[in-house]
């Protein structure tokens, strides 16, 4: 009797086949019952339990949010500066992050001697078509143009490039979207946007200008006359290297009020950055460079740069 309950066992689970054994048994007929109990054996073994899964930001979503808190506090900050004194702009490009800040970005003002940054650029670009160095005569007028801001190497360059529109094909091929180049060079009207566009392309190995070029811009553009070497390099800290190219104008229309500008980069350490800042109608030359400095200054305090 006692092996036929057990045969009896077995063939139930064999009909259900895949079910699992879990707790298989039958219980002792010492009683004489010779009642089996099958309990359990339908029963499924239960699931692994899944681990949990870890929960909050990344370290890239919190780089990003305090990215986002610094742009906020710098924008309120510059706001507030910028209701206690004239116009301007201010721009900021990190190369090695790729981010870009801008205040007033898209505000188009008069470029002063700032435009010859783009007038050397376009003499780069227009040798390299014809693949060839620079006379001694580009040269010369190039340096001229760049350390001393010369005025007269300036027009005699932009005359040789074919002026205007010339210049207005070589932004184009520079990225330059909101700059409208002047037959009178000095009232080219630009944004720190595209100012920023450009100093990044005088280094970006990926841009249409080659090694020889970008290291001719560079080596000019970090030898600025003493007495020009203000605006962005105000920003700088001890031991690192700056480039700069400034513009400054009484200008008529604006009761010979002043046009300060400036642009170019600070490298050094963990530091990449080009910059721009461009403003108008100060009553004297050295208040406006306080302003342009005071603006970059507040970039680098508050986006940690």
């Amino acid at each position: 009797m006692r092996t036929r309950i057990w045969i009896l066992a077995v063939a139930a689970v064999g009909v259900l086949g895949g079910a699992g054994l879990v707790g298989v048994g039958m219980m002792n007929d010492a009683d004489g019952s010779g009642a089996t109990s099958l309990a359990g054996v339908f029963q499924d073994a239960p699931a692994d339990k899944a681990s949990p899964t870890p929960t909050g930001p990344t370290p890239e979503e919190l780089a990003a949010q305090a990215h986002a808190k610094q742009v906020k506090a710098l924008d309120a900050a510059l706001k507030k500066y910028a209701a206690t004194v004239p116009e301007f702009s201010v721009a900021v490009l990190d190369k090695k992050t790729g981010e870009k800040y801008s205040f007033r970005g898209t505000e188009k003002y008069e470029t002063a001697s700032v435009v010859k940054v783009q007038v050397l650029a376009c003499l780069l670009l227009t040798a390299q078509d014809k693949q060839r160095d620079l006379s001694s005569t580009e040269l010369s007028l190039a340096k001229r143009m760049i350390r001393l801001s010369d005025n007269d190497a300036t027009t005699s360059l932009f005359s040789r490039l074919g002026k205007a529109p010339a210049i207005q094909k070589c932004d184009k091929r520079l990225g330059l979207t909101q700059t409208t180049v002047n037959s009178a060079w000095g009232l080219t009207r630009t944004t720190v946007d595209d100012q920023v566009k450009l100093l990044g392309e005088l280094v970006d190995s990926n841009g249409p200008l080659d090694a020889d070029s970008r290291e001719l811009a560079f080596t000019l553009m970090s030898t600025v006359d003493e007495g020009q070497d203000w605006g962005v390099p105000a920003a700088a800290t001890t031991g690192e290297t700056t480039t700069v190219k400034n513009g400054w104008l009484p200008r008529s229309t604006e009761n010979n009020r002043w046009i300060i500008n400036t642009v170019g980069r600070i490298t050094g350490g963990d530091t990449d950055v080009s910059i721009a800042v461009l403003s108008h109608g100060h009553a004297s030359m050295s208040g406006g460079i306080a302003v342009v400095e005071k603006a970059a200054k507040m970039t680098r305090q508050y986006l940690k740069y």
